[in-house]
Parts: C-alpha cells; sequence; structure tokens
C-alpha cells in the first residue's frame, strides 16, 4: 500500500495508513478547530437548554419523560450513523477527496434536522426532528475527527486535540448566549446555532486539502464490511477497548449533569423556570473558562512529556470528585464550585483523550474514520444511556426527585472510567 505522486491512495483492502503528515498549518488548524466548534455549538445548544424548554413548553406534565424519549431515541440513531458513515468515508473516492463530501452532505442534512425542531409542535415532531440533526451531524463528525489523524502529526496531537477538547465547553456556553440573545423565537432558538456550524464547516472544506483514494483501489463493500462499521474486537485491539470503556463511562457521567441541569436547579434548588436560562448561562460561563483554561495548558503539557495516560486517569478521577460536590450542593454558590472542579477536570480529559486515542487507532489509522466513529459510539451511547438510567436514581426514596442520588451515580461512572484507562499498554 502506498500513495502515488498524484496523492492518491493505493490500496488492496483498506486505504493505507496515512504517512506521518508534515506540520500542520495555522490556518487548517484555525479552520479545523472552528469547524468543530460551530458543530459543537449546533448540537449542543438544542441538548444543553433548547430540546429541554421546548418541550416543557409543548408538554409541561410530561417534560422529563418527553426528553428522554426523545435523547434516547436519537442516541440510537447517532450510535448506528457515525460508524456506518465513517466506514463510507474511507472508501470515498472523487476529486472532492474521501471526507470533504461527508462533511456537507452531514451539514445540509443536519441544517435539515434543525429546521424541522424550529417548526415542530409536538413530542413527535421534535422526536423526528433530532434524530435528523443527529443523523446529519453524525455522518460530519465522522469525516471531521478524521482530519486529525490526516493532517495533524503525533507530536501536534496533544495541542490541536486540547483547542478541540475545549470546544464541547465552549459550543455550550455560545450556544446557550445565542439562545439567549435570539430571545423567544424558538425557530432562531435551533437554527442560529445551525447557521454558525455552516459558515465554518464550508471555511473549513474550501481550504481543506483533502486525501484522495483511487477508485481502483477501492475495496470490495458488502454485508460483512457493513457490519465491521459497527465494530472494533477489543481482544485484538485491547488498548482501544480500554478507551472506548473509558470514554463511555466518563461521558456518561458528564451526559448526566448535562441532561438533568435544568430539572436540577428548578426541582432542587428551587429556582423559577425564567430564572434558568440565565442561570445555565452563567453555570455555563464558568464550565467553559476552566474547560478552556485545563484544555489549552493539559495539551500543551502532555506534548511537552510526551505523556497521555495520566491525565486521562486523573482527570476522570477528578471529575468524580466533581460531581460529589454538586450532589451536595445546598445552594448556588456550592453548585458553581461543583462546576469549577469539574471544568478543569473535563477539559484536562477531552484534551488528552483524544490523543491518546489516536496513538491507539487499529491498523495504524487506515480506517481512521469508522474507528474514530466507532469510538465516537462512546459519546453517543451516554446520552441514550443517562434518560435511561436517571429515573432510578430519582427514584431512591423521594418516589422521582432524588438528585443527589443522580449526581452520586454520575460520579460512580467517573470513577470506573479512570479505572478504564488503567489497563491500557503501550501509551505513557
Amino acid at each position: 500500500m502506498a500513495t502515488n505522486a498524484d496523492g492518491l491512495i493505493t490500496a488492496a483492502q483498506d486505504p493505507a495508513p496515512p504517512a506521518s503528515p508534515p506540520a500542520a498549518r495555522a490556518g487548517f488548524i484555525t479552520a479545523f478547530v472552528a469547524a468543530v466548534l460551530g458543530v459543537a455549538v449546533a448540537t449542543l445548544a438544542p441538548l444543553s437548554v433548547t430540546l429541554a424548554l421546548r418541550i416543557q413548553q409543548i408538554d409541561p406534565d410530561n417534560a422529563p419523560a418527553g426528553l428522554s424519549l426523545v435523547l434516547g431515541v436519537a442516541a440510537v440513531v447517532a450510535l448506528l450513523s457515525g460508524p456506518f458513515f465513517g466506514q463510507l468515508s474511507d472508501r470515498t473516492t472523487g476529486r472532492w477527496g474521501m471526507r470533504r463530501p461527508w462533511l456537507l452532505g452531514g451539514l445540509v442534512v443536519g441544517l435539515g434536522g434543525l429546521g424541522v425542531l424550529a417548526a415542530a409542535d409536538s413530542i413527535l415532531a421534535m422526536l423526528v426532528g433530532w434524530c435528523i440533526t443527529q443523523l446529519g451531524f453524525s455522518a460530519l463528525n465522522a469525516a471531521l475527527a478524521a482530519l486529525l489523524i490526516d493532517h495533524v502529526p503525533e507530536l501536534q496531537r496533544g495541542k490541536v486535540s486540547g483547542l478541540v477538547g475545549m470546544c464541547q465547553a465552549v459550543g455550550v456556553v455560545t450556544g446557550v448566549f445565542l439562545v439567549q440573545f435570539v430571545g423567544t423565537s424558538v425557530a432562531l432558538m435551533f437554527l442560529a446555532p445551525g447557521a454558525l456550524a455552516a459558515a465554518t464547516v464550508i471555511v473549513l472544506s474550501l481550504v481543506l486539502r483533502d486525501r484522495r483514494l483511487d477508485p481502483a483501489d477501492r475495496s470490495r463493500y458488502d454485508v460483512r464490511a457493513f457490519a465491521r462499521s459497527f465494530w472494533v474486537n477489543p481482544i485484538r485491539h485491547p488498548a482501544f477497548g480500554w478507551a472506548w470503556l473509558g470514554r463511555f463511562l466518563m461521558m456518561t457521567g458528564f451526559a448526566i449533569l448535562q441532561t438533568y441541569q435544568v430539572y436540577y436547579l428548578s426541582d432542587q434548588l428551587g429556582f423559577a423556570a425564567e430564572q434558568i436560562p440565565a442561570l445555565v448561562l452563567q453555570s455555563t460561563l464558568v464550565l467553559t473558562v476552566t474547560v478552556v483554561v485545563s484544555s489549552i495548558t493539559c495539551g500543551w503539557l502532555s506534548d511537552r512529556l510526551r505523556r497521555r495516560k495520566v491525565f486521562v486517569l486523573g482527570s476522570a478521577a477528578v471529575y468524580g470528585v466533581a460531581m460529589i460536590v454538586v450532589a451536595t450542593a445546598g445552594g448556588w454558590e456550592s453548585f458553581l464550585i461543583g462546576i469549577v472542579v469539574g471544568g478543569l477536570a473535563l477539559g484536562t480529559y477531552l484534551a488528552v483523550d483524544l490523543a491518546l486515542v489516536a496513538q491507539v487507532l487499529p491498523n495504524d489509522g487506515a480506517t481512521a474514520a469508522k474507528d474514530l466513529g466507532v469510538f465516537n459510539i462512546a459519546n453517543a451511547v451516554p446520552q441514550m444511556v443517562a434518560p435511561a438510567i436517571a429515573p432510578i436514581f430519582l427514584a431512591i426514596g423521594t418516589g422521582g426527585g432524588n438528585y443527589t442520588a443522580l449526581f452520586i451515580g454520575a460520579a460512580a461512572f467517573s470513577a470506573l472510567g479512570a479505572l478504564a484507562i488503567q489497563p491500557i499498554k503501550g501509551v505513557r
């Protein structure tokens, strides 16, 4: 397997492992991080605020159950679509390259889903709209994640992963700000974040020097290849398997906080519904500042020390401590202390964990989009698991409102995520 003079990848079965790329250009890094941020805004703003608020408007008596239904079903869509489209991206030929068609195609579908949400007036319409949104942005994210392997060398991955890692928190606060800015317009609450994603992804597509696959060397796509879209053998690739499990457990802990923060502030701390958007904005700003600081600092430090594992393991454990602080919070100030500790831990985790995963990808990154799509299941499944298991914790002793138990459960998931990192071998 090799790359010819025209930049075409030649391979008998799978695309060749990308040669170590030259140092990534500042223009590419800027466009890449901006696109990651834009997509984060478009997907996390609804997840953090808008979906919960709109469902509460549509059916206030059954809002938690309605939110659980919408998030749970859409998480299954995300779970299945990411690896599938990643596999197709790894096999895509043509003048536009391997990743660009999926960046733009996924964007169009995702924006269509946000349009459905903007017009929705029932729980069913919300469910359909969020599923379409997840389908499109899962395809986009599978191609987007592969660009880190395609275009960023190992010695820069900690720094770039740090910038990417902070996008989740920055995306939430930017999305919440946009929701606040557009006021009471439900349509703009969904469409304004989507417009930002559109602008950034289009710019990235214009500056991207995409990899290309020679049509003659594309492997046959059959039922077996389709099944492989959703699977990486953890016995053959144990380091990847442990990294997947650690991410799944950690993100389950985070999904609980992200999904139930609105109801925690109203039901547990007693704030009125009209106060919630401003309070979520404040807590998200605090989270964002701490995530940005720790992401940039620890991503850079990880590159300098050439160590990944200790950062990932330690940050998952500290996030568990933060959830204990949130679980025992008696008021707004103590809740914010938990958010500060959690932000520092989450920023470190997201910054370094992606760089760690890049080192343990199967086949030396030859099928990066597919394998990162499989890895992204560890991000998607928690969105389904959190609302599914939350009623169990909430029902402990109180019949439906035990948020202390819920966040202690989040702490337990994060602690287990830390333990899952320990067996990974071959990464310092």
